[in-house]
């Protein structure tokens, strides 16, 4: 049976709360993103309220981080305060120790939040998990380009191979190749109310990419990159995207499952399942979804807004259901 995120059983909460307080009414059936049941902003920042402001480590300088990271240990915090910028060029595989954080205060008052930026272009990956149950909150992640060049190097942010890693409230930008990396040996991945964009690498440029891993990516703001969530469609892969804004800005389809002739393994597997619900895709003139395979335990998509009616917006080659989503400026209904 196929696993839903946590933010599925907070939102039947907030629906059922919902319809208490209205007398009992019926609660009313949402398309796109704007009704976000989750209780913090699409894409962080500004109103969200689990912010760390404190913690065992206090950074403020590479070499501080890089030292912090070595001792840390699980359960423990390491903190970027607010205002603080930390050139990390040079540093690349930087492991997050197993169960520990890595917090920054993006969105406290207003913040943006710290920044740590790189202008190494050959930097994959800067960060990397080095055990299960792993945060990454709060900051501002700066990678050293985001055109669209394909340059002989490479730039991802954060890479994993473990359980649980969960990226929340940053803002990740300019890693040509990849922002979030869940590689084979990966589950769990959760990405959400992050702001991701500038992934833009031509024939790469993921914003979350998979390898044979399953994510949660919910309540994010996408925009400048070629492929927003992309995945290798090697069983084991699966993702549920829900309750996300798609800005208009990127330079292929947004949400894609690789099939069998990607892979050249002589199969039509495109992953295992897929949830695509509750996203506003705003205009672009490319597709929001491309399903290149059969993905074995099926694809739903459903109460999404594809505001441009212009363009075929799911590609598939089968064992997928697009129902009752919502097309064009007018949001016509479509069975």
């Amino acid at each position: 049976m196929r696993e839903f995120t946590f933010l599925l059983v907070a939102a039947f909460a907030f629906l059922c709360v919902a319809a208490a307080s209205a007398g009992d009414e019926e609660a009313k059936e949402t398309f796109g993103c704007e009704a976000n049941p989750t209780g913090n902003p699409i894409g962080g920042g500004a109103g969200y309220r689990d912010i760390i402001t404190k913690g065992d480590f206090v950074v403020r300088t590479g070499e501080e981080l890089v030292a912090a990271l070595r001792k840390a240990k699980r359960g423990q915090v390491v903190f970027v305060p607010d205002g603080t910028d930390i050139d990390v060029t040079g540093l690349k595989d930087l492991t997050l120790p197993a169960g520990a954080v890595l917090a920054g205060t993006r969105g406290l008052n207003g913040s943006p939040g710290p920044r740590l930026f790189t202008t190494m272009r050959d930097t994959r990956p800067l960060f990397k998990t080095g055990g299960d149950d792993v945060r990454l909150t709060g900051l501002r992640i700066e990678g050293p380009f985001g055109g669209t060049e394909r340059l002989p190097t490479y730039a991802m942010c954060i890479a994993t191979s473990h359980h649980n890693l969960e990226v929340d409230n940053c803002e990740i930008y300019n890693w040509n190749d990849v922002g979030v990396g869940g590689s084979t040996g990966g589950s769990r991945l959760r990405v959400h109310h992050c702001y991701i964009h500038h992934c833009t690498r031509g024939g790469l440029g993921y914003g979350v990419s998979l390898g044979a891993c399953d994510a949660y990516i919910i309540a994010n703001k996408f925009d400048h990159c070629r492929h927003h969530i992309a995945s290798s469609g090697r069983p084991g892969c699966c993702y549920e995207a829900a309750w996300n804004l798609v800005m208009g800005h990127a330079i292929s389809h947004h949400f894609d499952m690789h099939g069998g002739r990607d892979r050249g393994d002589s199969t039509s597997i495109a992953g295992d399942w897929m949830e695509i619900h509750h996203n506003t895709f705003t205009k672009s003139g490319h597709r929001a979804v491309v399903i290149r395979g059969v993905p074995s335990q099926g694809a739903n998509i459903h109460h999404n807004w594809f505001a441009d009616p212009t363009s075929k917006t799911v590609i598939s080659r089968g064992n997928t259901r697009v129902w009752r989503n919502v097309y064009g400026p007018d949001k016509t209904l479509e069975e």
